[in-house]
């Protein structure tokens, strides 16, 4: 792999966020990791809503986690670690007697900055938990877009029933209106565009179809934000590339004169996650122009390659400054940091790719 195709420049503060930064819901549970927030500017600040994934402080010899009831109350289970039916083999999810948990509970709360690198929590704002029977297993990897004085929230909701794409929205970030589901699963990766195409709304999502088709990034369209049709499958997986597993989208797409630019996460078969660009035909976005044939983005910090996840970066939330964009990512599925990239220079690197789907 071309070691000079990494575009980022990395906040020297790099992690500017760690799991003990941040206070558990409950005395008696702790924070695990903090992941992949999402970005928006509100008051003059910058603003993030990180996903806070946390479980209960462990027994010696047990394994314990929480999940929601459809009233939104917190239950804990826990198994014994002899248990011949318990598997842990992931970090990230446990299967007992056939059925899979999630090892630690996600909700997302809103972090500010004024300068952008030093972020603390602003209890005026509520957190936001997982509703519902769909919501079960928390809320994850938010999105955020922006129009018409009003912020749109897409997030991976998990439960028993599946992993699929909720909408929430706000003015404030005090009060919320729930959309409920806007794809039903296996679905996640979910990035509004922040203006209309033509009168209609778009959005990136990522359907997951394992034994024929693949975790391919698709495209939808709707006129009102809750029903999605004109399904197009504009990103797959390549084969022997740095993104030969899975794909999925960032944050929503920049636009350009050259089209709309659309940082996206990719992952090899041995679970290494980097970022890529596509770039999308401004008035088709269904059309992909350029690929990014090397990642613009790999882990190589110290803290991107060792944590609860190593070998990771992953992004859904950016702020646009001009000619910069400023990527706030998770890194190894455990601390929160930051990096700036130049758009002109990653469309020079797309101008130059010969790499189609």
């Amino acid at each position: 792999m071309n070691k000079t195709s990494d575009l980022s420049h990395r906040f020297p503060q790099n992690p500017l966020l760690r799991a003990a930064d941040i206070q558990p819901s409950r005395p008696d549970w702790q924070v695990e990791c903090l992941l992949n927030p999402g970005v928006f500017r509100f008051n003059g600040k910058i603003c993030l809503l990180v996903r806070v994934a946390e479980r209960p402080v462990p027994r010696a010899g047990f394994v314990s986690f929480p999940i929601l009831s459809e009233s939104g109350e917190a239950q804990v289970l826990e198994f014994n670690r002899n248990d011949p039916r318990l598997d842990i083999s992931d970090p990230r999810v446990l299967r007992y007697a056939g059925v899979h948990y999630l090892t630690t509970l996600s909700h997302l709360r809103i972090l500010t900055s004024d300068d952008g690198i030093h972020f603390s929590e602003d209890k005026s704002f509520p957190p936001l938990h997982g509703h519902g029977i769909y919501e079960t297993f928390g809320i994850e990897d938010c999105r955020v877009s922006q129009w018409d004085g009003e912020y749109h929230l897409t997030y991976t909701a998990v439960s028993p029933n599946g992993v699929t794409v909720g909408m929430r929205s706000t003015r404030d970030w005090k009060h919320f209106q729930e959309h409920g589901l806007i794809f039903p699963p296996h679905n996640k990766d979910c990035a509004l565009f922040d203006e209309k195409i033509s009168g209609h709304y778009f959005a990136l999502h990522r359907p997951s179809s394992p034994e024929i088709g693949g975790n391919y990034i698709w495209l939808a369209e709707s006129s009102d934000l809750q029903h999605w049709g004109r399904h197009h499958c504009i990103a797959q997986t390549r084969p022997g590339a740095w993104d030969s597993v899975r794909v999925g989208a960032g944050a929503a797409p920049i636009k350009t004169p050259a089209g709309w630019l659309e940082i996206y996460h990719g992952a090899n078969e041995k679970n290494r996650y980097c970022l890529g660009a596509l770039l999308l035909d401004l008035e088709q976005p269904w059309k992909v122009i350029a690929r990014s044939k090397e990642p613009i983005m790999e882990p190589t910090a110290p803290y991107e390659k060792t944590g609860f996840f190593g070998n990771v970066v992953f992004t859904n939330g950016h702020v646009v400054d001009g000619d910069a964009v400023t990527i706030y990512y998770g890194a190894a599925d455990s601390v929160i940091c930051g990096a700036r990239f130049s758009i002109i220079e990653i469309l020079s690197t797309l101008r130059d790719s010969k790499w189609g789907l």
